[in-house]
């Protein structure tokens, strides 16, 4: 299934029978990945009365009920209603899923007690490269990433001129491996999403961040096609599945 895109007066090829999917799932263990403080999300069967959703358990039909937290437990994508005192809706602000991408591998680097992703390495992943999207990978990629309890681990985060940056260059849609792009504990700065969705001006209300994802290593950093597939919940954060195609020869 190999199809033709024309971006920006250019045409690239990409094979849509060959997905990179790059989100973590929602498992419903006590394994699933976390963040935030809270418990594991749970996928059970319903009950009511004598019912029991569960064929197993002599139903017509599998009935689960499902809890999560889209920010602690599932790769997710986010808008500016995420900080704000105004509502804002993901699922009204997105209006394009599809963009042209670059996966870039960044080691973090130490910073007193944290590690961080710096705007002088962004600058020299991303060169003269302008991009709708960017994919950020993290050093070390092991697959425990699809599983890690990140409460109280002090994760690596970006840099405040790191993200200026990024909204310079132009990009409208960060995705990391990380649970946020700002530092665990911050007193409730978020330094690098304030500026990434710039709510001290004119705020970028199209701009989104995407948070647990997973890239394996077998994706080669460069330039990809990005289908950032989003279910339509009316809140500031949805469960997304962002895939990514390779640009043919």
């Amino acid at each position: 299934m190999i199809a033709t895109i024309k971006h920006n007066s250019k045409n690239y090829k990409i094979d849509l029978a060959s997905p990179l999917d790059i989100s973590i799932p929602l498992t419903g263990k006590k394994t699933n990945v976390n963040a935030w403080y809270l418990g594991p999300p749970k996928i059970e069967a319903h009950q009511e009365g004598d019912f029991v959703g569960s064929v197993a358990q002599g139903a017509p039909v599998n009935f689960n009920d499902i809890w999560f937290n889209p920010h602690s437990h599932i790769t997710h994508t986010e808008c500016l209603g995420h900080i704000t005192e105004a509502f804002h809706s993901i699922n009204e602000k997105m209006k394009r899923f599809f963009f042209l991408a670059e996966v870039i591998t960044v080691a973090p680097e130490q910073q007193g007690e944290d590690f961080v992703i710096s705007e002088k390495q962004l600058k020299y992943a991303l060169g003269n490269k302008k991009r709708e999207a960017l994919v950020i990978r993290t050093l070390p990629n092991l697959g425990d990433k699809r599983s890690k309890q990140y409460s109280d681990t002090n994760p690596p985060y970006l840099l405040e001129e790191a993200v200026h940056y990024l909204v310079k260059k132009g990009v409208d849609h960060l995705l990391v491996d990380l649970p946020s792009v700002d530092k665990e504990r911050d007193n409730g700065e978020l330094l690098a999403h304030k500026a990434f969705w710039n709510v001290n001006g004119k705020p970028r209300k199209s701009a989104t961040i995407t948070e647990f994802i997973y890239v394996p290593n077998t994706v080669l950093d460069g330039t990809y096609f990005l289908d950032l597939q989003v279910a339509p919940f009316e809140n500031d954060a949805s469960p997304s599945r962002p895939i990514l195609y390779k640009i043919e020869d």
